[in-house]
């Protein structure tokens, strides 16, 4: 599998050659407030994983979590733990469809916000 995305302004691009683990979205406090929602992420090996542009910075709220943001446009891109030693996780909403993946779980819901919620939400395809 290769995979590819990038920032908002294009600064920061990335390539995934290796197999990646489908979406896990996160809804913990630390990554509400990073994202200003919840994490969607997918996740491969460190190794499997080319970054190129020099905005690439990255934030540790704790010791031995960071969150990787461009520093330009300040979309967030990536997450790295300790406890994931040989692997980064990968924001989701920066992948360059189409990715083969698929929302499979959500972590820590009883940490998201009250206003998230689906019941009785109109969809739309695209903004009117």
């Amino acid at each position: 599998m290769k995979l590819s995305g990038q920032c908002l302004c294009e600064e920061v691009q990335y390539t995934v050659e290796g197999p990646a683990r489908d979406i896990i979205n996160c809804h913990c406090t630390r990554c509400r407030r990073s994202t200003g929602h919840y994490m969607a992420a997918t996740q491969a090996k460190r190794e499997d994983v080319t970054v190129r542009g020099g905005t690439l910075r990255w934030y540790a709220p704790v010791e031995g979590t960071e969150y990787g943001f461009c520093e330009r446009c300040g979309s967030t891109l990536f997450w790295r733990s300790e406890r994931t030693a040989g692997s980064i996780s990968i924001a989701a909403g920066t992948l360059t469809p189409p990715t083969g993946l698929k929302t499979t779980k959500a972590i820590f819901v009883d940490f998201g916000s009250d206003y998230h919620v689906y019941d009785d939400v109109e969809s739309f395809p695209e903004d009117t």
